[in-house]
């Protein structure tokens, strides 16, 4: 089997990081429908922060040192302090959505106004997320990236397997 250069392997844990990092912010993004929790409402609903943080498991597979450890959790720390504040601004926007759709007449300028406020809090959750990954990025070496990046991949494989199977096993039988 060919082994792959050094700025090749970085190159892949560098997109797999990106790649991880953009669906932990797909879910929000497309939760922006009026019927739907709206702006970080999937991340704040299943306990998370948005993938920022790595667990013990995976810290122990990558050897992590006791100093990344510390700067893994400080940058988690204030990520998810940020993102909390987010949340609960997407919150008051979730609650003027409401407010707006349960009136007699709907204002189309005031949806799209809100609409336009909720997309621009989704950006700066967006934002902060990459900030926090490109801080964990630079704590990292390229091998611990890499490995987190093949671990990524081989449980997205399982989840897709599983999906397909439990498909296959609901789908109507002719």
């Amino acid at each position: 089997m060919k082994t792959l250069s050094s700025s090749t392997k970085l190159t892949l844990a560098t997109l797999a990081l990106a790649v991880a990092g953009s669906l932990a912010l797909i879910a929000p993004a497309q939760a922006m429908g009026p019927w739907h929790g709206g702006a970080g409402h999937h991340a704040a609903m299943a306990g998370r922060d948005g993938g920022l943080r790595l667990s013990e498991r995976m810290l122990d597979r990558i050897k992590a040192t006791p100093e990344q450890r510390s700067q893994l959790r400080a940058i988690h720390e204030s990520a998810r302090k940020d993102l909390q504040a987010q949340r609960e601004a997407g919150r008051a926007l979730r609650e003027e959505r409401m407010k707006l759709f349960a009136q007699p007449n709907v204002d189309a300028q005031a949806a799209e106004a809100l609409r336009q406020k909720q997309m621009a809090q989704v950006d700066q959750a967006s934002q902060r997320r990459l900030q926090a990954m490109l801080e964990a990025s630079r704590v990292l070496t390229p091998e611990q990236r890499a490995q987190i990046a093949s671990d990524l991949q081989k449980r997205r494989d399982l989840r897709e397997r599983h999906f397909r199977e439990r498909r296959a096993l609901e789908a109507p039988r002719t």
